[in-house]
């Protein structure tokens, strides 16, 4: 691997022993990777966050790397944590894993990172430009920073987006290189896909057909999108972020998707005209059914309902409020989405709308990496086909998997209905 004088200089010591200590793990990783360089990055997204999957031992690891005086170098958030920051009390949880979730956020904060909380940062300005070089963690993020917005980045672990916060670089190999952007799978959808939770179901079905791969979908009807899509406001542009931030996170839960492209729609695929080899394996997508029976468990009586994953985005928020205005909920119901976006929702009226029918809007976490076995909920319903892929594995919950208002009917009735 070629390393500039700086870099050399970097990796003996002489910005620190957190420094240096970053500096290897990043050239180690490009190493093993057969990268010949590494690339100043952009910006970086850590995961790795919520004390349920980091314990003690991650903990640890996180001060000690602060105490030898690591600190970030270029803009770096942090994916969600394991409750509310502001009021996990209403969440359910313990004292006890909330001291110990904010000393996890606060070993972070000590090294410079930001505490975003949130695996939806491009909805809190963090919108890398067209083609730049990332570091970032979180499977959907990824997902969204590579396809539809066109930067540049591989699915790093998180002390691997830790360490290139700190030196400010990462290994250039994988989705950083064009002969890694190239589509792998072709796959023709046959089908209608018109609402969010369709998109969730054709992204299930695809990431597990696909696997790592680069799928080069056609036959969506979508309008192009870029850098300058508007989650946060409202029309075609916010729905197709929308749809595709559904579409991303699923094909990165079903399988390990980072990058896909949609024909005349993402910003690579309208660019380069030819970018699909014309001898790829291809699926033809004729029925979402099964994608949608293999997301559902047997559950009647539902414990939960959870929207927002990933993040919600402002538009979401505005629908879920007008589809609980005037309705009394009966099971637990959970809205997830950033803290920004939660304030301005807070604004609208919104946060007010979901909590007076007997919702919560919750900020900086989701149900994937919050204690839920410390609660009291088994079974849960979703518009997400992630949350709907993690829920058992991960939350220890069984899931059903449909549209909003599929959602919206299990919450007002306590039962999800076919």
């Amino acid at each position: 691997m070629r390393l500039t004088p700086d870099e050399e200089a970097l990796l003996a010591g002489e910005g620190g022993e957190g420094t240096r200590r970053a500096m290897q793990i990043v050239v180690t990783l490009g190493r093993i990777y057969d990268a010949e360089r590494v690339l100043p990055v952009e910006s970086v997204q850590v995961a790795g966050v919520s004390y349920r999957n980091v314990g003690e031992a991650g903990l640890a690891f996180l001060r000690e790397w602060a105490t030898q005086g690591a600190r970030v170098t270029v803009p770096a958030t942090l994916n969600p944590a394991g409750m509310d920051m502001h009021d996990w009390r209403r969440m359910g949880i313990s004292p006890e894993f909330a001291r110990l979730q904010e000393e996890t956020v606060r070993a972070y904060t000590d090294m410079g990172v930001s505490a975003t909380c949130t695996c939806t940062p491009y909805l809190v300005g963090n919108v890398p430009s067209f083609g730049a070089h990332l570091a970032w963690s979180e499977s959907s993020a990824v997902c969204y920073a590579n396809s539809v917005l066109g930067a540049r980045t591989n699915r790093e672990g998180g002390p691997g987006a830790l360490a290139a916060a700190i030196c400010g670089r990462t290994a250039a190999y994988g989705l950083h290189l064009d002969a890694g952007r190239v589509p792998t799978h072709r796959v023709r959808v046959r089908c209608a896909a018109r609402t969010p939770d369709d998109y969730g179901a054709l992204g299930y079905w695809v990431g597990r057909w696909v696997g790592g791969g680069v799928p080069y979908i056609e036959g969506l009807d979508l309008p192009p999108v870029g850098a300058t899509t508007p989650l946060a406001a409202s029309g075609d542009e916010a729905d197709a972020g929308d749809a595709l931030k559904l579409l991303g996170a699923a094909l990165a839960s079903s399988g390990a998707v980072a990058l896909y492209h949609i024909h005349g729609v993402t910003p690579e695929a309208r660019a380069l005209p030819d970018l699909c080899p014309s001898d790829l394996p291809v699926m033809d997508v004729h029925d979402l059914g099964p994608a949608r029976a293999a997301l559902n468990s047997d559950a009647g009586v539902i414990d939960l309902v959870v929207l927002g994953c990933p993040h919600a985005s402002l538009a979401e928020l505005r629908r879920i409020a007008d589809g609980v205005r005037g309705r009394r909920l009966r099971s637990a119901f959970w809205v997830t989405t950033s803290r920004p976006v939660r304030e301005a929702a807070e604004r609208e009226g919104l946060v007010a709308a979901v909590e007076e029918a007997g919702g919560l809007v919750i900020a900086d976490s989701c149900v994937v990496i919050a204690p839920m076995s410390e609660l009291p909920y088994r079974t849960v319903a979703t518009n997400s086909a992630k949350m709907a892929t993690y829920a058992l594995g991960h939350a220890g919950l069984r899931a059903r998997f449909g549209s909003l208002e599929q959602c919206l009917e299990a919450a007002a009735s306590g039962r999800w209905r076919l």
